[in-house]
């Protein structure tokens, strides 16, 4: 099936669950509605003409004061039956509950929780939303726009000395 095929057969099955639907660089985007999102992902996989039975990514963007709604959770979509991909992007705001997709493919547990862990952005219905990547006591995201800067000059063996000479931590020897 080809990427015109799938979006004619989306707009006259689903046309009810996307924002906005568009090729881009042979690619299907698709803006879908948070409303049915699981509902719209099952008929994805399930459909026999489509069969997008491979969850490969889920990430996100912050586009912090450039948009109306700050993040975009987007999800890859694959067919590993008819080879295509199919690209989903759900606007959510800071507040806002994407519904989790745990219940369709066993992958999105680790991956919502990356999203979470790295964005802050809440999945409904997740069976274990917990960090992933940072430590448990770790405040804030950060992937987020508006989390802030730090720097930390990394220890090599040839700055070794500086680096404990300028620290002034009674805890730190100096080699």
């Amino acid at each position: 099936m080809l990427v015109d095929q799938i979006k004619k057969q989306l707009e006259r099955d689903r046309s009810d669950d996307f924002e906005e639907l568009y090729v881009f660089r042979s690619g299907l985007v698709c803006y879908a509605k948070k409303d049915n999102f699981v509902d719209l992902c099952r008929y994805l996989r399930d459909n026999v003409n489509l069969q997008f039975n491979f969850l490969s990514m889920i990430t996100a963007v912050d586009y912090l004061g450039k948009r109306p709604k700050r993040f975009e959770v987007v999800y890859s979509l694959f067919s590993i039956v008819y080879y295509h991909r199919i690209m989903l992007k759900v606007r959510v705001d800071e507040e806002e509950e994407v519904p989790s997709l745990t219940v369709l493919w066993d992958t999105a547990n680790c991956q919502e929780r990356e999203v979470f862990d790295m964005f802050g952005i809440n999945f409904a219905n997740h069976p274990d939303l917990t960090r992933i990547l940072m430590d448990d006591d770790w405040v804030g995201h950060p992937q987020r726009k508006d989390f802030p800067l730090t720097y930390e000059t990394p220890e090599f063996s040839h700055n070794q000395d500086k680096i404990y000479l300028n620290d002034k931590s009674p805890d730190k020897e100096v080699f």
